[in-house]
């Protein structure tokens, strides 16, 4: 069976995971095995601070069906990502976290909805019980965020998920920089299946996505995958100067007809910062689209791997 590759991989990127790894993986093998003995877990670390890489380092000693890749720097965890799955060799492959907040026993349900002909299956959060504002706040900033995509975004849906090999085949052709394992699927278009899924609080710790950074993701994204934000951008300069223009017939008006003075110079200055503000809006933007394109042009590496354990020769 050597030769044979695995029917299942399970990708899992590490950041700050130390205390979870152990558990992680006697909880995976449980789950795994009833469904084939022919599995492998790819444990990838994000340049964690913590221990993350000499647990996964000390299981892959003792267990070869676990692969470990060690990151020379912190990349972030979408890379991370990228990097497990290019090295994944299931026909089957998962991507969950590795703090437990996914539970492993929800494998077996996403695999088995795949076998219905899904060739992705994500796992969907239960809804929870927030409260208004809060509610209100991630369904405004989501809708605002699906439009400015041109998508339809679903803040329950997660990277927690199950993909066939012929869909990991096409997610390597991927090579922007910046990604979002989720939006990547979704827009391939495969035929996509959803299962309702625990999603446990972190043991311990905190995790490492501020707010900050949330936001910071989801506007790199924004810019990266869509350019509504130009296309928005100029609609609004085209509403601005038609009201200007309108504002400018009525004072003509006024003032030939009715003989009603220009007003002071109050509302000439605010229109002038107005517009200026708008105008840098729009050179920020146009800016960041720039800054993408500079970067995409680099042809940087996605990913270093600094140590690969328990994987056979590559060619590359």
């Amino acid at each position: 069976m050597s030769g044979t590759p695995p029917l299942i991989s399970v990708v899992v990127p590490l950041y700050c995971c130390e205390a979870f790894v152990d558990e992680l993986h006697q909880r995976l093998v449980t789950a795994l095995s009833p469904i084939s003995p022919r599995f492998e877990i790819v444990l990838v670390n994000d340049a964690s601070p913590q221990g993350d890489w000499q647990r996964a380092r000390a299981l892959a000693e003792k267990d070869p069906r676990v692969k470990a890749i060690n990151l020379s720097r912190n990349f972030g965890q979408h890379y991370a990502i990228t990097a497990g799955v290019d090295h994944a060799e299931g026909d089957w492959v998962v991507v969950m976290d590795g703090d437990l907040q996914d539970p492993p026993e929800e494998i077996a349900r996403m695999y088995a909805k795949a076998q219905e002909g899904y060739d992705i299956v994500f796992g969907v959060k239960p809804k929870k019980s927030h409260g208004f504002f809060k509610r209100l706040t991630s369904r405004g900033f989501t809708r605002v965020l699906s439009y400015l995509m041109d998508t339809d975004l679903n803040n329950s849906v997660t990277h927690f998920s199950i993909v066939s090999r012929k869909v990991v085949q096409s997610l390597r052709r991927f090579k922007e920089r910046n990604r979002s394992y989720a939006f990547f699927l979704r827009w391939m278009g495969f035929d996509v299946g959803f299962v309702e899924v625990q999603h446990h609080a972190r043991p311990s710790g905190e995790s490492s996505y501020t707010m900050r950074k949330l936001l910071r993701l989801a506007f790199e994204l924004m810019v990266s995958q869509s350019d509504k934000p130009l296309r928005v951008s100029i609609l609004f300069g085209f509403v601005t100067a038609s009201l200007a223009l309108a504002a400018g017939v009525v004072n003509i008006v006024r003032y030939f007809f009715w003989a009603t003075p220009v007003e002071g110079w109050t509302s000439v200055i605010v229109s002038l910062y107005f517009i200026g503000g708008i105008l840098l809006m729009a050179m920020g933007i146009l800016g960041l689209y720039v800054g993408k394109i500079f970067e995409e042009t680099k042809g940087r590496p996605l990913y270093v791997v600094k140590d690969a354990l328990n994987f056979p020769p590559r060619a590359d």
